[in-house]
């Protein structure tokens, strides 16, 4: 639980991060961050890294794109042109979400991750706002 906390607390000024969460006990059922792509330089300041999370028991309902419509247009406002983020190989599903919102498949990075001692590719997508 700290270290969500301090991912909170240190979460860039420009960033995006907005949750859903349940009416009656308001525990959160979903959430999705935009975060600049490099601090470092001015250069890449109109791209925002994406991500995703909904609760396993309350996917494909809508609430992804609910949150990505408020995201997207969050991300307007705060001048993003281009959302990128990699997908493990191994979570079709969240391909699936993403390009359902369209996204593009740009490249694959080989062995990107190393869950458990296994290697996973990384699927790199971007849109365009």
């Amino acid at each position: 639980m700290e270290a969500e906390r301090e991912f909170i607390r240190g979460f860039p000024p420009r960033g995006i991060f907005h949750v859903a969460e349940d009416p009656q006990d308001r525990r959160v059922l979903g959430f999705q961050t935009l975060e600049p792509f490099a601090a470092y330089t001015r250069a890449f300041d109109h791209i925002g890294v994406i991500a995703t999370f909904v609760d396993l028991a309350h996917r494909r309902r809508g609430m992804g794109r609910r949150l990505s419509d408020a995201t997207f247009s969050c991300a307007q406002s705060k001048g993003y042109e281009k959302l990128f983020t990699f997908v493990r190989a191994d979570n079709p599903e969240a391909l699936h979400f993403y390009r359902e919102l369209g996204f593009q498949v740009i490249a694959t990075a080989q062995r990107h991750a190393r869950i458990a001692g296994t290697y996973v590719d990384e699927v790199m997508i971007e849109r365009f706002l």
